[in-house]
């Protein structure tokens, strides 16, 4: 079984990592490719990122001069644990800080981060400070966007991963932005959505933020647990939420809570 995360946008290169010893760390798998989209990248000037990306001037100038210190070869010093680098909402929930090591270990085997840059990240990879959604229309030469780009690739690695089991199961924790990557005519697995509704004005409703986290507790959840069957994740219980059976099917399972 697999779980799929989306990245954040805010990232954490700052803060002194509780480890000690230090955790292991190992190399993205599509380094090539990442490679590829930073020599696009690096053409561009800081005016067309931000037109590109809808972002500020600041923020242009800033990850223009990320793609041009991009390396292929990450170590401890350029990059960082792409669990512990990304920030926000999902990765507040997830609290990767707080785990133990033999929990981030069990997650380097089982949590798949989508990534418009890298693909797909495990846990443990090394990942150097980048900005680039799966959203965005950056033409390659493979087409106009990153969806294009990275085509059937990411399917057919979760199949690779998944193919020592028996009935293969993908958990989808990511937005739709990221899991719009994933070529279901590829996917040789069954995929179970996860969805997080709160009440508020006499309904239960998806609210982003509380959702975003709530997808981190998911995580976070099936870690601790070590989760390998779908009947597992209906436990999930972290901060009030429950699962609801009323509302639910096989195949999108539905979590609730009644306030915040």
């Amino acid at each position: 079984m697999l779980f799929l995360l989306s990245p954040a946008k805010s990232l954490d290169y700052e803060s002194p990592l509780p480890f000690d010893p230090p955790l292991t760390h190992t190399t993205p798998q599509f380094v090539a490719q990442s490679k590829a989209l930073i020599d696009v990248l690096r053409q561009a000037t800081p005016a067309q990122i931000a037109s590109l990306m809808a972002l500020s001037d600041k923020l242009a100038t800033l990850n223009v001069a990320r793609y041009q210190a991009w390396s292929s070869r990450a170590t401890v010093k350029n990059a960082r644990q792409a669990v512990l680098a990304f920030d926000g909402d999902v990765y507040g929930g997830l609290d990767a800080r707080g785990l133990r090591a033999d929990d981030l270990d069990w997650a380097q085997q089982h949590l798949c981060i989508l990534s418009g840059l890298y693909g797909v990240l495990r846990p443990l990879d090394l990942m150097q400070p980048y900005r680039l959604e799966m959203g965005t229309r950056l033409a390659t030469s493979a087409g106009t966007n990153l969806y294009q780009f990275w085509g059937r690739r990411i399917a057919e690695h979760l199949n690779q991963r998944l193919a020592q089991d028996i009935t293969p199961v993908v958990v989808n924790l990511a937005s739709q932005e990221y899991f719009k990557s994933v070529d279901l005519k590829t996917l040789k697995a069954r995929v179970i959505e996860c969805v997080f509704e709160d009440y508020k004005n006499g309904q239960y409703k998806i609210i982003s933020f509380y959702a975003k986290r709530a997808r981190g507790l998911m995580a976070r959840y099936a870690i601790q647990q070590r989760v390998t069957t779908p009947h597992q994740l209906e436990g999930f219980d972290l901060e009030g939420y429950a699962w609801a059976p009323g509302a639910s099917t096989p195949e999108r399972l539905v979590f609730r809570r009644q306030a915040t």
